[in-house]
């Protein structure tokens, strides 16, 4: 049995009937989608790379520490692979529609969390995959889920590299968690005691160290003073949700940083504050003096912890300086307020607290991360995900696009998830079906603000370029 880890029982203690912390994405392929038969055959050949897909929670009775994963006695993959199609005519809307019903239903906690559906009848000679995942399960940013392993690196389907028969061990009984659990909160003095030892053996070193953390943890406690303003996008939520997508070239926002100064992830949150900026003008909200707040999630997962199981994230408050009209200029303040960002050690003391709720009973467990949620301290969830730069195929199928979706906290009307592949950068807008029906204006200001950024950032260029020098009167 695997406990969780104090990040992973957080989603699974901050979710409700209407903040459900399932995260994923809609894939798009060309082609004829494969039969489902032959689907379920591939994944089940490459289910003993994830092996939490076939594990389910056990909760330990009492207050005995976090739940454990498990193997499920009764798996059953046709369960968690589902098959659907779209109505005529089978476009774009519609499969957005699909993937908003599919992302407002909770999963089941009595099975593996997660969910795969194939649906076909897309416009164009296509199909695409929804997945979806609880975030304890899988690691949003730097994990391993299920759509990872099923791509090969080519139109030719690579095949098993040898049988994987899989015996699930048996299930534990009631006592046999308590058990474990009493064994874990008797280890905390234990690990507590070594690291200790390990402080004394290193003094200057630890030192140091505690210094770093306590200014970190600081700076942690410095955002609770300064609260993320009040706007719409923070309001009581119900369980039903919107999905819409914008497509951008993230050659296109190279040329925007190169330019114009910054990163790719400054200009996507310099697009992002742009698209809210306009988004609360149709509202009606002032924006003078205004500047959103983004949680932005951040791997901790060190060089040698990469493959393991359970996330390793932390988060920072990103700005969004909804106030600055002028795009340029925006970028600018994006930038100067980000470096302040990375050198505040937001991101260490996240992490000093995460470390520290290891050792915390659950009660202290659950209260420390309904804070991280809080809307205090942020008015949405953007988060930006590198994928690769290359082509991935499914069952021979070339994947078009791919559009991360990312969950609702409590009180949080929209997320914004990014996410590169193969020369794109692609934004999923996540949001509540009452409160956000314009959504969509968000997502259509998105694509202006990175034209109006491109077309900036070409006209520095060309000021700059030797042949438009030479073409100036003397």
């Amino acid at each position: 049995m695997d406990r969780l880890t104090s990040i992973d029982a957080s989603f699974l203690s901050n979710e409700s009937t209407t903040s459900h912390m399932h995260i994923g994405a809609v894939m798009i392929f060309e082609g004829t989608p494969p039969p489902y038969d032959e689907l379920i055959g591939h994944i089940s050949s490459r289910l003993h790379l994830v092996p939490r897909y076939r594990q389910k929670l056990a909760t330990p009775p009492a207050e005995t520490g976090r739940p454990f994963w498990v193997d499920d006695p009764h798996f059953n993959i046709t369960y968690h692979v589902r098959h659907a199609s779209l109505p005529a005519p089978g476009d774009e809307e519609q499969l957005r529609r699909r993937v908003a019903r599919v992302f407002s239903q909770r999963l089941d906690r009595s099975k593996p969390l997660w969910e795969l559906w194939l649906v076909e009848g897309l416009t164009r000679d296509r199909f695409a995959l929804i997945s979806k995942t609880h975030h304890a399960l899988v690691d949003g940013i730097s994990g391993v889920d299920i759509a990872t392993v099923l791509f090969d690196f080519s139109p030719t389907t690579e095949p098993p590299t040898s049988e994987h028969e899989w015996h699930p061990r048996p299930e534990p009984s009631g006592a046999e968690l308590a058990a474990r659990g009493v064994e874990g909160l008797a280890k905390t003095p234990l690990r507590l005691a070594r690291r200790l030892e390990g402080a004394v053996k290193r003094p200057m070193s630890t030192i140091s160290e505690a210094r770093e953390a306590a200014e970190g943890v600081g700076d942690v406690v410095g955002a609770l003073a300064s609260p993320a303003p009040e706007v719409p996008l923070n309001t009581r939520i119900g369980p039903y949700r919107r999905f819409v997508w914008t497509r951008a070239r993230l050659d296109h926002l190279k040329e925007i940083k190169q330019q114009l100064g910054g990163t790719v992830n400054d200009v996507v949150l310099t697009v992002v504050s742009g698209a809210l900026r306009t988004w609360l003008h149709g509202r009606g909200v002032r924006t003078d003096e205004l500047e959103l707040r983004a949680l932005v999630p951040v791997s901790i997962r060190a060089e040698n912890q990469h493959g393991e199981l359970g996330n390793q994230i932390a988060a920072m408050r990103g700005p969004l300086p909804v106030h600055v009209a002028d795009p340029v200029d925006r970028l600018s303040t994006v930038c100067a307020e980000m470096g302040d960002v990375k050198s505040s050690k937001q991101a260490l003391g996240a992490e000093v607290i995460s470390r520290f709720n290891d050792f915390a009973p659950p009660t202290l467990l659950a209260q420390a991360s309904r804070l991280n949620f809080s809307t205090r301290l942020f008015n949405l969830i953007v988060t930006n995900v590198p994928g690769p730069q290359f082509p991935l195929y499914l069952l021979g199928s070339k994947l078009l696009d791919a559009f991360p979706i990312a969950f609702l906290p409590e009180n949080h009307a929209l997320a914004i998830a990014i996410m590169s592949y193969d020369g794109g950068i692609n934004f999923g807008l996540l949001a509540d079906h009452d409160s956000m029906d314009d959504v969509a204006a968000i997502s259509e200001a998105l694509e202006q603000e990175i034209a109006d950024l491109l077309a900036r950032a070409r006209a520095v260029g060309l000021a700059d370029s030797p042949a438009e020098a030479d073409n100036q009167p003397a």
